[in-house]
């Protein structure tokens, strides 16, 4: 029983969904000055996640072929056989609807409406079409897993704020040199699928100068938020130390020191993304009269 419960978990890829969830949380406490409505920041976290791990069960449902063949992958549940599709496509289903639910009935319908926009993105448009259709996948389909800290600001808001959408863009061009990283590392795993990533069709200088690109666009998006009077110094700080030490890793990449720097850049990225949204929840709560407390403060014109 506990072994069918862990290949159930494997399917919600709970490492990458905690990370979006997190990102959506951040962005409930920056909607508003305080803490958030509990009512929100519950339901809401917990409809974005099923919502969540629903498109990632359809991600392994729709790519237990090139599982099959990828080493990386080679041991999912759908890869090995310990789940058949007909019980991965009912319980992603089932954790689909079930968000639908949640956030329909105790968070709003917006929410509801954006949610179902992203997980439809993943799972369909991007792990069925693009992810087989254009090295360029990644880039549009990276959309979709830009959008928790959307999701967070409008189930604690209803609305949609410039600020929220900050934040999305910041993830949106994290995501190329975060993915490619990986891709680099993995590239021979992609060519035996026939997946076309980037490594794959236009070779790695040309990735590595994209990787490095994207890393200069990145650190110039997260500035955006103290640009606009979102973020203050704290953030600032934070943001610029990080950024450098992605820099670091883009240009080391282009000469790297061996095989595995690529996959040691990859983990960078993750830890980058968390501790950038640490810091603004940090500037958020300790200059509070550098960014929303201003915009939603009851007095405010």
């Amino acid at each position: 029983m506990m072994g069918k419960w862990r290949q159930y978990k494997e399917l919600t890829k709970p490492r990458v969904v905690a990370l979006l969830v997190f990102c959506a949380v951040i962005g409930m406490f920056l909607a508003v000055p305080g803490l958030p409505p509990l009512r929100a920041l519950v339901f809401g976290s917990l409809g974005i996640w099923l919502a969540s791990a629903s498109a990632a069960a359809f991600n392994h449902l729709i790519d237990q072929r090139i599982d099959r063949i990828m080493q990386r992958t080679a041991r999912r549940p759908l890869a090995t056989g310990q789940l058949q599709p007909r019980q991965v496509w009912i319980f992603a289903l089932i954790l689909g609807l079930a968000s639908m639910l949640v956030l329909c009935l105790w968070v709003n319908r917006l929410t509801a409406l954006l949610t179902l926009c992203s997980l439809i993105g993943y799972a369909v448009i991007y792990t069925a079409y693009l992810k087989r259709a254009t090295p360029q996948n990644i880039v549009i389909g990276g959309l979709a897993g830009a959008a928790p800290p959307v999701l967070g600001w409008t189930a604690v808001t209803g609305s949609l704020h410039p600020f929220a959408l900050q934040l999305c863009l910041i993830i949106f061009v994290w995501t190329p040199p975060h993915f490619w990283a990986l891709a680099i590392y993995r590239r021979d795993d992609y060519a035996r699928a026939g997946i076309p990533m980037l490594p794959v069709t236009h070779g790695l200088a040309y990735t590595r100068w994209l990787v490095l690109i994207y890393t200069l666009l990145l650190v110039f998006v997260t500035m955006l938020p103290v640009l606009t009077g979102m973020s203050g110094l704290v953030y600032f700080a934070g943001a610029l130390i990080l950024g450098l030490g992605f820099l670091y890793y883009a240009v080391r990449l282009l000469n790297p020191p061996d095989e595995v720097f690529a996959m040691r850049m990859f983990k960078y990225s993750i830890i980058y993304l968390m501790a950038l949204f640490a810091f603004l929840l940090i500037d958020h709560w300790t200059l509070p009269g550098s960014h929303a407390a201003l915009l939603f403060r009851p007095d405010a014109t």
